[in-house]
C-alpha cells in the first residue's frame, strides 16, 4: 500500500498548449476594422432567416457526428479499461466438483473381476484478489496515455461538429447563391426573348438582316442553357444538404430567395491565442502527451513487476458446511518478474515510443503553423473580397446603363446589334459575378471562424471538454 500512494494519477489537462519554436503574432489588427465581438454560435452573425435552425439540425442528426460521438465513448471506455489496473482485482469463485476414483489392485471378495471405487463431492467458495504495486508508475503512466487520447477524441468530436457547421452554412450559401443565379438567369432570358420578338418583327419588316436574328436567337438559347445548369446546382446542393441534415435527399428544403448581406465586421485586436481553442491543435497537442506517456510506458517494462496474490474461502464435501469456519483455506502470494532476456523486444519498443513521440510533436508545429496560416488566409482575403464586392458593384451599374444605352441607338439604327448582344452579355455576367463574389465573401467569413476554431470570443480553456 505505501508504494502505490507514491504512484501518480492522470494528470489534470495543461491550460494552455506548449510554445513552438517559431514567430507568432500576439493579435492580429487591421486599421479598416472597427473593434467588437460576434456571439459563440458564429453562424447566427449572418442574420439570415432558418440558418440557425438548419445548423443546430445538421449538429443534432448528422450521422457523422454520431459516429465520431461513438468513437469518444469507445475512447472514454478505455480510459476507464486502464485505470483499473491501478487498482486490485477481486473476484468470487464457486467450484462443484463429483468425482468417482478407482482403487486398482484392490478386489473386492467374493466379486471376481470388479474393482473398489468411490465417488466424492466437493464444494468450495473462494475469494481472490490480484494487486500489481505500481511502484515505478508503469499502469499510473498508461492511464495517463488513455487519458490523453480521451481527450484527444473529445477534442476530433468538436472539431467535427465545427466542421460539420461550416460545411452546412456552406453548403447553404451555394444553394442561396444558385437560387439568385436562377432568379437572374429567369430574368435574362424573358429580356432576351422579348429581344428576339423585336429583331425578328424588324427582320420580317425587312428592317434588319437575317444575321441579327441568328445572333439573338443564339443568344437566348446560350442563356437558357446556362439557366438549365444552375438549376442542376440548385438541385444538387439542396440534396447535399439534406445529406448533411441526415435526410434523405428529396432535394426539398426552404432556401431564402437571395444571399444575406454581410453587415458585421472583423474586431480589431484579435488576440492570437484564440486560435489555441481549435480542436484539430488540442487533439495534436493531446496526442502528443499520449505519446510521451507511451514512451515513460515502455522504459518502464525494463523494471521489475510486483504483484500480490491472496485467496481465502471454504471447501468441504458438505455443502450446507460450506460456510463453516472450520473448512476455511486461504492463500498468499507474493512475485517478483524481472525481464532479463526478451531478443532486444523491450528495446526496440522504447524505440519506437520515441520516434512516435518525435513524430506526434512534428504533426502538432504543422498543425499550429497551418492553423496561423489559415487565419492569416482568412484575414487578408476579407480586405480583398470587400474591394472586389466593391468594384463589381461600380461594374453592373455601368455594364446596365452600356446595356440601356446600345438597345436606344441601337433601335435609332446608329448601332449594330452585335454591340446589343455584347452590352447585354456583359451586363448579365457582370450581375452574376457580383453574386459570386457576395457568396465568395460570406463563404470566407466562414473560413475565418473554422480558422478560429469559433466565433470571435475566447472562451477559456480549449482543455474544457
Amino acid at each position: 500500500m505505501l508504494f502505490n500512494s507514491c504512484a501518480s494519477v492522470p494528470p489534470v489537462p495543461p491550460q494552455a498548449l506548449p510554445e513552438l519554436d517559431v514567430s507568432v503574432p500576439s493579435s492580429w489588427t487591421a486599421a479598416h476594422i472597427p473593434t467588437g465581438q460576434v456571439p459563440v454560435a458564429w453562424w447566427d452573425d449572418f442574420g439570415a432567416e432558418g440558418l440557425s435552425t438548419i445548423v443546430e439540425t445538421a449538429l443534432a442528426e448528422n450521422y457523422d457526428l454520431k459516429a465520431a460521438a461513438a468513437r469518444l465513448e469507445q475512447a472514454a471506455a478505455a480510459s476507464r479499461i486502464a485505470s483499473g489496473a491501478l487498482e486490485p482485482s477481486v473476484q468470487a469463485t464457486y467450484n462443484d466438483t463429483r468425482r468417482k476414483q478407482n482403487f486398482v489392485g484392490l478386489p473386492i471378495p467374493g466379486r471376481e473381476n470388479s474393482v473398489l471405487s468411490t465417488i466424492s463431492t466437493n464444494h468450495s467458495l473462494s475469494l481472490d484478489i490480484s494487486w500489481e504495486i505500481d511502484l515505478w508508475n508503469r499502469l499510473g503512466a498508461d492511464a495517463q496515455a488513455t487519458l490523453a487520447d480521451f481527450q484527444s477524441s473529445a477534442a476530433v468530436l468538436r472539431g467535427a461538429q465545427l466542421s460539420i457547421a461550416g460545411q452546412t452554412v456552406k453548403t447553404w450559401l451555394v444553394i442561396a447563391e444558385a437560387q439568385q443565379q436562377v432568379t437572374l438567369l429567369r430574368k435574362v432570358v424573358k429580356s432576351f426573348q422579348e429581344s428576339s420578338a423585336q429583331v425578328r418583327d424588324r427582320f420580317e419588316a425587312g428592317i434588319r438582316p437575317a444575321l441579327d436574328l441568328r445572333l439573338a436567337l443564339s443568344n437566348l438559347a446560350n442563356t437558357e442553357a446556362a439557366l438549365q445548369q444552375q438549376l442542376q446546382q440548385f438541385d444538387s446542393g439542396k440534396r447535399q444538404l439534406e445529406v448533411l441534415l441526415g435526410r434523405y435527399a428529396h432535394a426539398v428544403i426552404d432556401i431564402p430567395p437571395s444571399l444575406p448581406l454581410l453587415t458585421s465586421t472583423v474586431p480589431g485586436g484579435l488576440p492570437a491565442d484564440l486560435v489555441a481553442r481549435r480542436p484539430d491543435l488540442v487533439a495534436a497537442e493531446r496526442d502528443v502527451a499520449a505519446a510521451a506517456a507511451r514512451l515513460g510506458v515502455s522504459r518502464k517494462e525494463l523494471l521489475p513487476r510486483i504483484t500480490l496474490t491472496a485467496a481465502t474461502g471454504s471447501a468441504t464435501n458438505s455443502l450446507r458446511s460450506l460456510i463453516n469456519g472450520d473448512f476455511n483455506v486461504w492463500s498468499l502470494l507474493g512475485s517478483i518478474v524481472a525481464p532479463l532476456w526478451q531478443g532486444g523486444r523491450l528495446r526496440a519498443q522504447i524505440s519506437r515510443a520515441e520516434a512516435r513521440s518525435v513524430e506526434t510533436l512534428a504533426i502538432y508545429a504543422n498543425t499550429a503553423l497551418l492553423a496561423y496560416a489559415e487565419v492569416e488566409t482568412a484575414l487578408a482575403a476579407e480586405q480583398f473580397l470587400k474591394e472586389r464586392e466593391h468594384h463589381l458593384e461600380i461594374s453592373v451599374s455601368q455594364a446596365q446603363a452600356a446595356e440601356r444605352l446600345a438597345d436606344e441607338r441601337y433601335r435609332a439604327g446608329l448601332e449594330s446589334y452585335i454591340t446589343v448582344l455584347d452590352s447585354q452579355r456583359s451586363a448579365a455576367n457582370a450581375e452574376a459575378e457580383l453574386i459570386a463574389a457576395r457568396r465568395l465573401r460570406l463563404e470566407n467569413r466562414v473560413n475565418l471562424y473554422l480558422a478560429l476554431g469559433g466565433g470571435f470570443e475566447q472562451l477559456g480553456s480549449p482543455f474544457e471538454l
